[in-house]
């Protein structure tokens, strides 16, 4: 019962046996635990590393149990340290991506730097893609955040998209998972996989991005406002990066036409992605940004993830999730 809080078996027995028999020695505890005795002194050495076990003060040279209730804080206050630095870890390596485009974000017009072109504006950001779609002769890879597309945008694409595909190019496409309830959006996609393109969709995306024959990527300075300013990489270390971010996220996305399976607690990996972000302490705002969803939306998923789990708070709501095994115990 104590492994989600990080004490294994061997150390849960032991401290067990020891508040039910506080006189026990090694030697009666080993017999008790039914565990090789080096296993019971290092599960010994664990409960006293975690404070769970301490020196009895009525006879020298023994351990004594503390009490459940002040054990039980003490786990939950470990338990919650770890999740708050996993949620930094995730936090950080979700960033990666953004810190990569950081590096270019204060680039000035007049800067000049290998393998960077800044473009201002959406007129020269269209510019660019229309002639690296015009010159593209084996992949195109692409993240579309930002929930359903606008009917005009899609009916707009069609032609390039049949062009493309005409001619053998390879299109890839990674939309949120927030696209399948729109019926505009879901048509286009099924049009553009009948013609051989390849749609699939996740949770959530780190960018907007589209890398042309891994010689080339267009990523937004700005998540907030994708048309006031991007960049153009052509660095070979870059967009080895890029590509490689690509495909982890077209990995463990789903096609459009398939289900999003769920995980082994019955997720969606809408709920899986809201759960993790509740747990980072995202507002409904920003977790509705990262799903492409409404703000409604969002909410009503917090709160039936949070009524799931018997929750009161956001934070209580990721300890529970961490308990229950719906998020990891510890970082990987």
């Amino acid at each position: 019962m104590l492994t989600a809080l990080g004490l294994d078996v061997v150390g849960e027995s032991v401290y067990r046996a020891m508040l039910a028999h506080p006189g026990d020695g090694v030697a009666e505890l080993v017999a008790r635990v039914g565990a090789p005795e080096e296993e019971v002194r290092a599960a010994l050495d664990t409960l006293s590393e975690l404070a769970l076990v301490r020196p009895s003060a009525e006879r020298r040279g023994e351990l004594r149990a503390v009490s459940p209730d002040i054990g039980m804080e003490i786990l939950m206050a470990r338990q919650q340290a770890e999740l708050a630095s996993q949620q930094e870890r995730i936090a950080m390596s979700r960033a990666a991506a953004a810190r990569l485009i950081a590096e270019y974000a204060d680039l000035r017009p007049s800067a000049s730097s290998p393998g960077v072109e800044q473009l201002i504006g959406i007129d020269r950001i269209r510019d660019c893609l229309t002639r690296l779609t015009r010159e593209v002769t084996g992949e195109v890879m692409a993240f579309l955040p930002g929930g359903a597309q606008p009917a005009a945008q899609l009916d707009a694409s069609r032609p390039l998209d049949r062009e493309l595909l005409g001619r053998g190019v390879v299109m890839r496409s990674v939309y949120l998972n927030s696209v399948r309830n729109d019926q505009g959006t879901v048509e286009y996609a099924t049009w553009l996989t009948e013609l051989g393109g390849r749609v699939r969709t996740v949770p959530s995306l780190p960018t907007r991005m589209i890398i042309t024959d891994r010689r080339t990527a267009v990523i937004p300075v700005s998540t907030e406002d994708t048309g006031a300013a991007a960049v153009l990489l052509t660095g070979q270390g870059t967009l080895t990066a890029l590509c490689a971010l690509f495909e982890s996220v077209w990995e463990g996305a789903q096609p459009l036409g398939r289900a999003p399976a769920r995980d082994a607690q019955g997720l969606s990996p809408q709920e899986a992605t809201t759960l993790s972000l509740l747990a980072q302490g995202h507002t409904d705002e920003a977790i509705a940004k990262r799903l492409g969803v409404s703000q409604r939306t969002a909410r009503r998923i917090a709160t039936d993830l949070m009524e799931r789990l018997n929750a009161r708070s956001r934070f209580e709501a990721g300890v529970r999730a961490v308990q229950h095994g719906w998020l990891p115990s510890h970082p990987s």
